[in-house]
């Protein structure tokens, strides 16, 4: 890459979860690093540029609107990594993904959203290498702990010799703390434009939709279940584990997590095994009341999904969800954490168990985290990027953003596990 002005723009640096991540960068990137803060409002970016203190005092400011596709290419003309906090990234992202890709700039968001990164794919992946760009989508907790998390897992299993991982559940065993305002409004944007379009209902019914080798993939993710029974399970997915009496329930980010992990594997051309067969799902323990939790969050996700695509449902909904822009209060981020747990058996028949977890609020604080350690992996580590156009975080730094995140606390540990009821 050329010599740039910048190391790291933040763009959407006054929104919310911007804020957290640009007072990431102030705690942890160093005087000799080169940031901007951009967004729509000057005057909000000179606040935050106070609030921020002597670290940020330096830092330039630019105001510049995402529809502003000149502003933008001249922006990302001078930067070396772009990350992006503004979303619903179908309605407000195309044009700052863009003009990173014709830039050779490379750039970093928050994306939960399929249509959205399929879109990416197919508009902006070649350019994007010929330029030399890395295009990291899902940086946040929309998908890091899953991408770094089977990876971290594939490559324990790499070095044990015991062959590819087979079937891979990721549960979530504990969350505490919310989902933003922004991603709740990306999961409207979606739920409205499938209603509308019949090619985005195809692609949100595929498990292998972000494949670029779609042809090489499996029909599906698993055979569809057939009578009474596999249609009511499909519609409330709820299962009882037989070795452990556990029951589990839908997690709601798993429709995206399960795709983001899925093409990490196709862009390293399966090497976490052509058998892999992962999900991921919320553990509700084995109590009495477990299946009656687990069936009313499948009931309950499934309503709100439903519910977003339509206009009179929507108004109701929306009266008791964050908006875009909201978010928790310092003490209740304070009191946020995550503990998620990977299990998986290889092609040997050999057990692996792989925690990954972090003292942080999942949707903010968390996310705040690996939005700025990924930027300033991307800006500052040498080797980095590992591959040009649109990439995982997996693809693109690996184990680099792993060893990253764990000097801020967080857990990727695997081992091995041939206990009796794995």
């Amino acid at each position: 890459m050329p010599e740039r002005e910048l190391d790291i723009v933040l763009y959407g640096a006054t929104g919310f979860v911007g804020a957290l991540t640009a007072a990431h960068l102030a705690a942890h990137a160093g005087p000799d690093v080169r940031i901007a803060l951009a967004g729509r409002s000057r005057p909000k970016l000179e606040a935050l540029r106070i609030e921020l203190g002597r670290p940020a005092a330096s830092w330039e400011l630019v105001a510049v609107d995402a529809t502003d596709a000149p502003a933008l290419r001249a922006l990302a003309g001078r930067t070396r990594v772009l990350a992006t906090t503004v979303g619903p990234y179908a309605a407000y992202g195309k044009e700052v993904a863009r003009a990173c890709a014709e830039s050779g700039t490379h750039y970093a968001d928050l994306t939960g959203e399929v249509l959205f990164v399929r879109w990416s794919l197919d508009e902006l992946d070649a350019r994007a290498r010929e330029t030399g760009a890395a295009i990291v989508h899902a940086c946040g907790f929309d998908a890091i702990p899953s991408d770094l998390g089977v990876l971290t897992t594939a490559q324990r299993v790499a070095a044990d010799g015991e062959g590819t991982l087979a079937e891979t559940t990721l549960l979530v065993r504990s969350l505490r703390g919310g989902f933003s305002g922004g991603t709740i409004d990306s999961v409207r944007q979606q739920a409205i434009t499938a209603r509308a379009d019949a090619d985005a209902r195809r692609v949100l019914g595929d498990s292998y939709a972000l494949s670029p080798r779609r042809s090489e993939e499996p029909s599906s993710g698993r055979p569809p279940a057939s009578g009474v029974l596999g249609r009511l399970r499909r519609l409330v997915p709820v299962d009882r584990d037989p070795s452990t009496g556990r029951w589990t329930g839908p997690f709601v980010m798993a429709s995206f997590n399960t795709r983001i992990v899925r093409l990490s594997n196709t862009l390293t051309d399966w090497s976490y095994g052509r058998d892999l067969r992962y999900r991921e799902a919320t553990d509700f323990g084995s109590s009495p009341m477990s299946p009656v939790l687990a069936g009313g969050m499948a009931v309950g996700l499934g309503g709100v999904v439903a519910g977003m695509a339509f206009r009179p449902t929507r108004a109701v909904i929306d009266r008791f969800l964050p908006q875009p822009g909201e978010g928790p209060s310092p003490e209740d981020q304070a009191a946020g954490r995550f503990r998620l747990e990977i299990r998986s058996t290889t092609t040997t028949g050999a057990h692996y168990r792989t925690r990954v977890g972090a003292d942080y609020d999942p949707g903010y604080g968390g996310t705040a985290v690996m939005l700025g350690q990924t930027a300033l992996a991307l800006a500052l580590d040498d080797g980095l990027p590992r591959r040009a156009g649109v990439c995982t975080p997996a693809t693109a730094l690996g184990e680099v953003l792993v060893e990253r995140l764990r000097t801020q606390g967080f857990t990727f540990d695997v081992e091995r596990d041939d206990r009796p009821n794995h």
